[in-house]
């Protein structure tokens, strides 16, 4: 066990938006350290969805992440040599992680030719309410609520 929590790191805004949450989703979009191609991508995405829905991209932006966002999951406990998924509530900051990966790996997923066209694509759908990403949520939500019996083994 840890003898103490580690200090919590907090992110520059972008230079764009001024946003840490940006940033954060830039992060987590980035590969192979390209950070500046990381911010190119999500700046070209948000202005295809504004051009898309007529309306400020990082509002729909915001908007598709917040509907992202999944309340609870399940983890695995073990009792008794059996194993249950118990259904648990999520730390603010593990919502936003969860939200932010989710977004970004199912825009990966999908058929468009280039990451702007593929991330502007599954912002626009999420903050619909539709898309894989929220289908991922819902999934989660559901299999939560079907081991709602197993709560009482919470952690």
């Amino acid at each position: 066990m840890r003898k103490s929590k580690p200090k919590k790191r907090y992110l520059l805004p972008d230079p764009k938006f001024s946003d840490p949450l940006v940033t954060k989703f830039v992060n987590y979009m980035m590969e192979a350290g390209k950070k500046n191609v990381a911010y190119d991508i999500f700046y070209e995405a948000i202005d295809r969805v504004e051009k898309k829905a007529n309306e400020n991209g990082l509002e729909v932006w915001k908007r598709a992440l917040n509907n992202v966002m999944p309340a609870v999951e399940v983890k695995s406990r073990r009792v008794g040599g059996a194993t249950f998924q118990v259904p648990v509530e999520i730390r603010p900051e593990r919502k936003v992680n969860l939200g932010i990966k989710w977004l970004i790996e199912y825009s990966r997923a999908r058929g468009e030719k280039t990451m702007q066209d593929k991330l502007a694509a599954e912002v626009l759908a999420a903050s619909k309410g539709e898309g894989a990403a929220i289908k991922k949520k819902d999934d989660t939500h559901s299999m939560a609520e079907a081991t709602k019996a197993f709560s009482h083994f919470r952690i």
